[in-house]
């Protein structure tokens, strides 16, 4: 076994006792390194595979690990618990939850289901959803959670503004919702398995005796509360090994704290540490840049990778006149591989900084008949006609859900509109029912008669056969019986539109995924199916055998590696992003998530960016991004289209440092300045030259401002 290894990671392999963290820098093995350090565990026979837990972030990583761990140890492997955080939670809360008041039956609400209840606690506390969007009190509220702080404390939220004031109006109450529900959203999976931890000493001890050796990967992502969960179950033991890279942290707009790897020998005492610097990925030109691109950062451990790998062809670098230009360069050159036989579209990715800038990218590669997949875009489980099957097992499931109640009134009404719903309302919130409880006691109430009875009595009378049904038949069948029972598909099937056939096949394809997860997992119910959904992540889409482009953010790039990568938009206030220019940590992990699409390449980068772009609504000049700058002259290979090679654009060819020495100007886009008065900002925009010479900053403090640079007395930071 250990032959396959190199030295450094036979040391990591090798390690038995006490915590170990793994600097495993990109392409480095380190999914090796996990797999073959549990293989070495079990194979010892000192260590059951009942007393392992591998913990990965994403269930496309997980399956990986769990198919790497089969082939090197075959059935041996099948106690040990391989799974992604949120997974593992799920399944000790199935187990556990009925000592924190929630019923064992609990359901999941994914984003869609958060921002109808939040929209719902809003009407509440009559509050507008338009002026207080439900996505950004969602994200701000997983932001909290994330922190570890609870609806009874409140008082640790910032009274900064009317936006957090309602924050602390909804929060409290949007828990009260979910527990009323018997739901957890997203971030409850860890809060409560925390609370659960510390709240019963018992659970946790037991937990810890069944985990004795606890593996990590990617632990440079992990939060808070994930950092919480670890300590908390290696406490007892301490034999924990975690994997990550500094420099590839780039979560932490979603709460990820690159001090949790940075401080992990302060917080596990007497740990080894292991850097793994040998990429296998890469060629030498790609990853001397990546590291000239990456030693820049100050918040790092230090490590320079390197390869036996060729030194492969230099980084090309196109500067194209406009955003239409960039993506025709892109279809251009993919089709040029294609036809010499170099890549398959497969082996091709475009990566971007923000969704916005992959509409042209898709324009050029469909007018040139390129086939894509957009990884990131609309998720099969967020489809609208997926959701409200889905809505139905739910119910099935937990019939207090009261979001996917509203789904079913909303999309399949069975005859209870809005003056029935809001009698239902009120009905079960005079007697503090659940909406559910409140439907039952109506049917059998003398104050409700006639078509309002009815309809209600018909309704309950349907979830009965469902929930009947799905007592004894697989996953499948219960979702071929409420496309049935519900005519929802006959529905579909009488609209005869394209979109209407294109859902009907979705639900089809669903029924596909319920038959595969039963084939896969013994002892499916609806439940664990509901489960599996809810945790279905963005990149757990990505096929690579589809023959198509990848198209997706850099965020999403994070685990993936192509023969070809194109990085669009590498200019100023793109990327590195403008809401990252004037904070030195924001700035970091932008530089962290260039090095990030730099190391997903093998053979081929492309950095591409143009002179004018319309983005948002506007039209931006831009600087090419300092991130070209900081890479060797050498390494790099300029290509500049004739078509605006004359004098008014010349000089947007060259990189700021280059063009300040021509135009004699020492401001240019994208300059982070200070001001006595307004403080510190960042340069949007120069016209005029000379003491005529007009600068539009903007101010954090201040917002926007025009000033005569002559007189202003900026800073350049």
């Amino acid at each position: 076994m250990l032959e396959n290894l190199n030295p450094v990671q036979q040391k990591a392999v090798m390690h038995k006792n006490g915590p170990l963290l793994v600097i495993a820098g990109a392409g480095s093995g380190k999914t090796r390194v996990i797999t073959y350090r549990v293989a070495r565990l079990i194979n010892e026979g000192e260590v059951s595979p009942h007393n392992i837990l591998a913990l990965t972030f994403t269930n496309k990583a997980s399956s990986e690990m769990k198919q790497r761990m089969e082939s090197l140890l075959g059935n041996k492997s099948l106690d040990a618990w391989v799974s992604t955080f949120h997974s593992a939670c799920v399944r000790i809360l199935r187990t556990e939850i009925d000592r924190l008041g929630y019923s064992k039956d609990f359901i999941i609400y994914d984003s869609i289901d958060q921002n109808a209840l939040i929209k719902e606690c809003l009407g509440e506390t009559g509050l507008s959803d338009e002026k207080y969007s439900p996505m950004g009190i969602a994200n701000k509220i997983s932001l909290i959670k994330n922190e570890k702080i609870e609806p009874d404390n409140n008082n640790s939220i910032d009274e900064t503004s009317d936006y957090d004031d309602v924050i602390r109006k909804i929060f409290p109450l949007y828990q009260k919702k979910l527990k009323a529900n018997n739901a957890l959203d997203f971030d409850d999976l860890l809060l409560k398995t925390v609370k659960l931890f510390k709240s019963e000493p018992d659970v946790l001890e037991d937990y810890q005796d069944r985990f004795q050796y606890i593996l990590v990967d990617e632990y440079q992502d992990t939060n808070y509360l994930q950092y919480l969960f670890i300590s908390l179950l290696a406490k007892k033991y301490q034999n924990i090994c975690v994997v990550g890279d500094e420099d590839q942290s780039i979560y932490r707009w979603r709460g990820a704290d690159i001090e949790n790897i940075l401080s992990f020998e302060k917080n596990f005492k007497n740990t080894k540490i292991i850097k793994l610097e040998e990429n296998y990925r890469s060629t030498k030109i790609i990853l001397e840049a990546s590291n000239y691109v990456i030693s820049k950062n100050r918040k790092r451990k230090g490590k320079i990778l390197f390869t036996n790998n060729g030194a492969g062809e230099k980084i090309t670098y196109y500067r194209a006149f406009n955003e239409i230009e960039e993506g025709d360069y892109i279809s251009r050159t993919t089709l040029e591989f294609q036809r010499k036989g170099k890549a398959n579209f497969s082996d091709i990715a475009v990566f971007y900084r923000t969704n916005a800038q992959s509409r042209v990218i898709e324009e050029s590669l469909r007018k040139s008949g390129i086939p894509y997949q957009v990884i990131g875009g609309l998720k099969f489980y967020d489809r609208k006609e997926i959701k409200d099957v889905i809505a139905y097992c739910r119910v099935i499931v937990n019939p207090d859900d009261s979001v996917g109640l509203n789904r079913i009134f909303n999309t399949n009404n069975h005859g209870i509109g809005k003056v029935t719903l809001n009698k239902i309302n009120n009905f079960a919130g005079e007697r503090k029912l659940t909406r559910f409880q409140g439907m039952r006691e109506m049917v059998q109430s003398k104050a409700f008669a006639g078509a309002v009875k009815n309809r209600v009595e018909k309704f309950c009378s349907l979830l009965g056969r469902l929930r009947e049904f799905a007592g004894g038949n697989s996953v499948s069948e219960v979702i071929k019986y409420i496309q049935a029972e519900t005519g929802y598909v006959d529905k579909l099937m009488n609209e005869n539109s394209f979109e209407a056939r294109n859902r009907i096949e979705n639900l089809k394809e669903l029924i596909t995924a319920a038959k595969s997860f039963e084939e896969n997992n013994d002892g499916v119910s609806v439940s664990n199916f509901l489960d599996q959904a809810a945790l279905v992540s963005d990149i757990d889409s990505f096929d690579d055998k589809h023959g198509s482009v990848a198209l997706m953010t850099l965020h999403n790039s994070k685990g993936l590696e192509f023969p070809v990568v194109f990085i669009t938009g590498m200019e100023e206030r793109i990327f590195p992003h403008i809401r990252s220019m004037s904070c030195e940590e924001e700035m970091e992990e932008e530089r962290r998530l260039c090095y990030v699409g730099m190391t997903r390449t093998k053979n081929r980068l492309f950095f591409l960016n143009a002179v004018t772009r319309k983005i948002y609504g506007m039209e931006l000049t831009n600087p090419p991004s300092e991130f070209i700058e900081d890479i060797p002259a050498e390494l790099i290979e300029t290509i500049s289209p004739s078509q605006y090679n004359h004098s008014s654009l010349t000089y947007n060819r060259f990189p700021r440092k280059i063009r300040q020495q021509i135009d004699g100007s020492k401001f240019s886009i994208g300059t982070k300045v200070a001001h006595s008065t307004f403080g510190n900002g960042i340069i949007l925009d120069v016209n005029g030259s000379n003491d005529e010479e007009i600068l539009s900053v903007f101010f954090k403090g201040a917002g926007k401002k025009k000033l005569k640079s002559k007189y202003a007395d900026l800073k350049i930071l």
